[in-house]
């Protein structure tokens, strides 16, 4: 520790004051107070790493004193100097005045020197760890502002250039000037849909479970709209199986992205040339959790990768599709919701992801009236 430790050290002796600094001046920068109404004043416009109060003074107690100064400035570490045993006020003490030591009086001089020693590296290292708090907050308050610009200031112009582009396919029917426009479509949703990827990275990485009712039929029939929205799932047979019969309760946010990313997973890596493309959803809600699992009859995942998927940025094929952040969003989502997650695959037969998750209700479950 390179700063000298600031100590207000506070007795109505005066020759224990003066001895006390002539003691200690040499190894931390001493103030003394020759009552506690003079400390109180003192710590208004100073900030000390340590106080010593005497506990037998005449207007007010050591521990009276501390419990105001808290109130002033809650920080310095506070250390009493008591020279009789009163098991009354070290209670008092430990509850009001939230004091670190006690050291009896007359101190020895190695003593209160090694028990300031020790206040202070408290007091810097609460000090620290205040700072960085403070600072994550502002990266959290920053973060927050970055996700809404990109949301709203990045899909904004997205989404004009993507009507724009549709408003001139159909005034002008060049085909080669076509072809150009289709290149900016299919970039265009190439990049919303990474923004929607950083959108679900965030929710489902740095935001608080937000616990609501789910209704897996709704929440499936309101994603299925979304997918055919976003992908031609013409030659896809999908189907979609649940069988909830007890409320369920978990963030409803993370919910989605799970099902988003496994549903997307299943879509994109289908084989191209199979006539007979299948995903499955199927449901099951019991009263204490509810398992999803999703099939699909796509390329499969090699087995020597199985186990590396769920890493950031690992990609479970060469195909240049998805930024290889899907599973780990998905892993990352369900270990929020305090859930677990495995997966089987095959080469050229397909992919098996079952997630469990607890119920996170907090009174007893009870069936829903059908």
């Amino acid at each position: 520790m390179t700063e000298k430790i600031k100590v207000l050290y506070i007795d109505d002796e005066d020759n224990n004051l003066n001895s006390f600094k002539a003691s200690l001046r040499k190894d931390f920068v001493v103030h003394t107070a020759i009552n506690a109404e003079a400390g109180l004043e003192m710590v208004k416009f100073e900030e000390y790493q340590v106080v010593i109060a005497d506990q037998r003074m005449p207007e007010i107690t050591g521990v009276e004193f501390f419990e105001k100064l808290i109130a002033i400035n809650p920080n310095p570490i506070r250390i009493l100097l008591t020279g009789y045993s009163d098991i009354k006020s070290v209670i008092d003490a430990i509850n009001k005045g939230e004091v670190y030591r006690f050291i009896d009086k007359p101190w020895n001089i190695e003593q209160i020197k090694n028990a300031i020693y020790n206040a202070g590296e408290i007091y810097f290292t609460r000090k620290e760890l205040k700072d960085k708090n403070d600072k994550l907050k502002k990266v959290h308050t920053e973060m927050n502002q970055f996700v809404y610009s990109l949301s709203h200031e990045l899909r904004g112009p997205l989404m004009s250039i993507s009507g724009i582009s549709k408003l001139a396919k159909l005034e002008n029917q060049n085909p080669e000037v076509l072809e150009y426009f289709t290149m900016i479509d299919h970039a265009t949703d190439k990049l919303d849909d990474f923004i929607y990827k950083m959108l679900d990275f965030y929710r489902s990485t740095k935001i608080e479970n937000k616990i609501v009712a789910i209704d897996f039929n709704k929440v499936l029939s309101q994603q299925y709209a979304a997918y055919q929205e976003k992908w031609d799932l013409e030659d896809v047979a999908v189907d979609f199986n649940v069988n909830q019969t007890f409320d369920f309760y978990t963030d409803d946010s993370k919910l989605r992205v799970i099902l988003n990313n496994l549903f997307g997973n299943a879509f994109n890596f289908q084989k191209k040339d199979n006539p007979f493309k299948k995903i499955r959803i199927d449901v099951e809600v019991t009263e204490d959790n509810a398992i999803i699992e999703v099939f699909d009859n796509g390329i499969g995942i090699d087995e020597k990768l199985q186990k590396e998927v769920f890493n950031l940025f690992q990609r479970a094929t060469q195909q240049n599709v998805g930024s290889g952040i899907g599973l780990y969003m998905v892993k990352e989502s369900v270990e929020l919701m305090q859930g677990k997650i495995t997966l089987q695959s095959k080469m050229g037969e397909g992919t098996h992801v079952r997630v469990e998750l607890p119920n996170l209700q907090q009174i007893p479950a009870s069936p829903i009236t059908v």
